[in-house]
């Protein structure tokens, strides 16, 4: 529990990191195409925010109203950006929430390709983390493509600059 507590809090530092990094670039190079699976910063970003939500509305038991994977749900980084703020603070607050024994519950759900799938909530959340964090890595590569040095996003870089206390 405690580890998920510190994993939403790296993630909320590590995505205003990246969001932060973003805001330097011009439209153009923010939504060009890089060849990457949701092809640009912009769709990779908004595909990272889509399968938080879901995860999250998952566990909670509600419904994310989601479309597919690489719905467009915001068309600026400024929107995305808030939205991807309240995410991170929704999910921060979800697991201060969750009881030891939470994690063990099964959910089943329906995936956006993949059809009933049922997992833990532990096994739910070590996904969402590992989401992230691979496509955390695709932007970060993005970014140097467009010729900007992107930001040190790693744990002992978050402890560093946060003193956060494991």
């Amino acid at each position: 529990m405690k580890n998920f507590i510190m994993l939403s809090n790296f993630n909320q530092w590590a995505n205003n990191k990246i969001y932060t990094a973003c805001s330097l670039l011009n439209e153009q190079d923010y939504k060009k195409d890089r060849k990457a699976f949701f092809t640009s910063i912009h769709g990779t970003l908004n595909h990272s925010l889509i399968i938080d939500i879901a995860y999250r509305s998952r566990i909670e038991g509600i419904a994310h109203g989601l479309k597919g994977m690489n719905q467009i749900l915001f068309t600026s980084l400024e929107l995305l950006s808030i939205e991807r703020k309240k995410e991170d603070e929704r999910l921060i607050n979800l697991i201060k929430n969750l009881t030891k024994s939470d994690f063990d519950k099964d959910i089943t759900y329906e995936g956006f390709d993949s059809g009933k799938t049922t997992y833990s909530i532990n096994f739910i959340l070590l996904t969402l983390f590992n989401h992230q964090t691979h496509h955390r890595g695709q932007v970060h590569n993005m970014l140097s493509q467009a010729g900007f040095k992107p930001p040190q996003i790693d744990i002992p870089d978050f402890k560093e600059e946060t003193n956060y206390q494991f």
